[in-house]
């Protein structure tokens, strides 16, 4: 029974779609086929549970508060479609368009999102939880108040990203391209950041206590007044730098890279600096 509900309402969904389109056929017709003529989608608050539209065209498509929990959309073209509300957990979404898409308060718990495309992407207060992000791009996608509580990050293009205030402590973030990101005030304590792109990225205020920034690229990076303290900054390229007032009580900058970086007012008691030149900093 609840599958033939399901049917029925995937396929109502399809003939409302029509009636937005320049297709004009016989409703016993009506198929999965037809999807793919679909050019534009009004089904705000539908029950899509479970359907099957991987591979199709819903670029803005106005599906807000739909319900997409499970649903088949790998590959699928999500371009600015407007789903703030919608239900996505658990949906398949591997290799998926979205980039644009409003996704206010989108629940994406558990979603496959592997080498999606969300750059741009308006994520505020969206929730994240546990989904699966791998090489996936981000790129000035605004993740605002955003729930990343245990999703998959590694490999995530997060360039140019608003992750302000956001809670990211203790995720995996290594090799992470984050350069221009802002991540001022965010919680990144205990998180795993080693060899991640940061490049002129907001740091500033933020919560790195204990990071792994191993190897991390911090050329310009603002990390004015964040808190560092015995973070691993081994090897991190800190070129030019903001490190003013930044609290590094005990953390680990053998072989770190200073050249031009701005220690003013920055605490570095018992600060491991084994193989730093620090006479290369700005004091």
């Amino acid at each position: 029974m609840k599958n033939l509900i399901k049917k029925g309402v995937v396929i109502a969904f399809i003939v409302l779609a029509m009636a937005f389109s320049s297709i004009n056929l016989p409703a016993y017709a009506f198929v999965q086929a037809d999807l793919d003529k679909v050019i534009k989608i009004e089904c705000p608050e539908c029950d899509l549970s479970e359907a099957d539209l991987h591979d199709k065209d819903l670029s803005e498509a106005k599906l807000y508060g739909a319900n997409l929990s499970e649903a088949k959309l790998y590959r699928t073209n999500l371009s600015k479609a407007s789903l703030s509300k919608a239900n996505l957990s658990k949906a398949s979404l591997s290799g998926a368009n979205l980039s644009g898409a409003y996704l206010q308060k989108a629940d994406l718990s558990g979603a496959y999102l592997q080498k999606a495309d969300l750059s741009k992407a308006v994520l505020y207060g969206a929730n994240l939880q546990n989904a699966v992000l791998y090489g996936a791009n981000l790129k000035d996608a605004k993740l605002k108040g955003a729930n990343l509580e245990g999703a998959k990050l590694k490999g995530a293009n997060l360039g140019g990203a608003n992750l302000k205030e956001v809670d990211l402590h203790e995720k995996d973030f290594s090799e992470a391209k984050l350069y221009g990101a802002n991540l001022s005030e965010a919680k990144l304590y205990r998180t795993n950041l080693s060899k991640a792109s940061l490049s002129k990225a907001n740091l500033s205020k933020a919560s790195l206590s204990g990071a792994n920034l191993s190897g991390a690229y911090l050329q310009k990076a603002d990390l004015s007044g964040a808190y560092l303290q015995k973070a691993d900054l081994s090897k991190a390229v800190l070129y030019g730098a903001n490190l003013q007032n930044a609290v590094l009580y005990g953390a680990n900058l053998k072989d770190a890279k200073l050249k031009g970086a701005n220690l003013e007012g920055a605490k570095l008691k018992g600060a491991n600096l084994e193989g730093t030149n620090i006479e290369e900093a700005i004091n």
